[in-house]
């Protein structure tokens, strides 16, 4: 098997946009589904997605797809499936999944089934009884909707939004891919002054300036399929040197302010270690008091929630005080996400356009102001 099909899972909302990220690389076959995007091609192609990739959570190989309405049909769907042309004899493979709007309801049951099916397909290939399961991890991913059963096998291992430069953050973190979203409806290309008046961990800032000089993401962290002994290591080596390649050099102006000195400090360690620190500056100060930086630029930001920092009341008088003190702003565009369904009303400005989108469960608009 070396020509596959490839599914990356995003947050609601997201598809488009990792779509037009995938046919930037130039992949293959790429088209989109709720939640979800795929494209077909290679190792190569999948090293170059997960290295990559800002807005999807991870790279999986689509083993199969099968009618599962009884739990003979999933194990006999499972067992048919070429297991063997990835997974070696001491592979470890675990199994996890989720069933929705299906007969096979019950997740551990299906675990189970999806778990037997595997072992009894790769104990004939290879002539054993009984599996070691000692080697690298080949992590089987299901899903169960609406009777029809997908299998999966995960390439990245941790997911995508994890690029390794955050190991702390404070009480309200934003996804990494969340962030890089934002940071993409933006439209920002570095040449702009960009602010994010509420940087708390400083993951917007970061985002900005990856996006900026063009770094791949996952360059600071591996990958679960680094360890897979069917993929040559020099796809990997290639897919990394391609990627340092396409980075820019240039001047940034990005700045992270917050009012909480411990949160400033987190930033700094995070863009310290995403290797970006020079081209953001941190300071502390009162968003909604804060002169303005310069005459225009891009504010991207994610105030606190009132569901979950603040109390709702607290949360829009915030909102209140934002939109007041940027009334005049008009040389800057914004990009604020909320989960504040009155948020234009306290904010005290009608968007000119908004997006939903999901962090993590939570509904959020994204509000452009330009």
């Amino acid at each position: 098997m070396e020509h596959f099909t490839f599914a990356v899972p995003c947050l609601f909302g997201l598809e488009g946009l990792v779509g037009d990220e995938l046919r930037r690389m130039k992949l293959d076959n790429v088209r989109v589904e709720d939640r979800r995007a795929f494209f077909t091609g290679g190792f190569d192609a999948m090293a170059k997605a997960n290295l990559r990739l800002r807005m999807g959570e991870r790279v999986m190989i689509l083993l199969g797809r099968f009618p599962a309405k009884t739990f003979e049909e999933l194990y006999q769907g499972v067992k048919a499936l070429p297991l063997e042309d990835v997974i070696p004899k001491e592979g470890q493979f675990p199994v996890k999944g989720y069933s929705l709007d299906s007969q096979l309801h019950s997740v551990p049951d299906c675990q189970s089934i999806v778990k037997k099916a595997a072992v009894d397909r790769l104990g004939a290939k290879y002539g054993l009884s009984w599996l070691p399961e000692t080697g690298h991890i080949y992590q089987i991913r299901f899903s169960l909707m609406k009777d029809i059963c997908e299998v999966f096998l995960d390439t990245s291992g941790l997911s995508l939004h994890k690029r390794g430069y955050r190991a702390v953050g404070n009480d309200a973190p934003l996804h990494e891919t969340m962030a890089a979203a934002m940071v993409n409806l933006s439209r920002y290309r570095g040449r702009e002054f960009f602010w994010d008046p509420f940087c708390g961990s400083g993951t917007i800032c970061i985002e900005a300036a990856l996006a900026a000089i063009n770094r791949a993401p996952g360059l600071g962290r591996g990958f679960g399929a680094e360890r897979w002994e069917v993929v040559p290591k020099e796809v990997w080596t290639q897919a990394r040197e391609e990627a340092k390649d396409l980075e820019y050099r240039g001047e940034y102006r990005i700045l992270g302010t917050d009012i909480d000195p411990e949160s400033l400090e987190i930033a700094k360690s995070n863009a310290q270690k995403a290797g970006v620190a020079k081209y953001i500056e941190f300071r502390q100060g009162d968003a909604t008091k804060l002169p303005l930086p310069c005459d225009q630029g891009l504010i991207v930001s994610n105030p606190p929630y009132g569901e979950r920092m603040l109390e709702q009341r607290s949360a829009q008088r915030l909102y209140q005080q934002l939109g007041r003190h940027l009334k005049f702003a008009d040389g800057w565009k914004k990009y604020i996400i909320s989960s504040e369904p009155e948020f234009e009303h306290y904010f005290g400005k009608q968007a000119t356009k908004k997006r939903k989108l999901y962090n993590g469960r939570l509904q959020c608009n994204v509000y452009m102001y330009y």
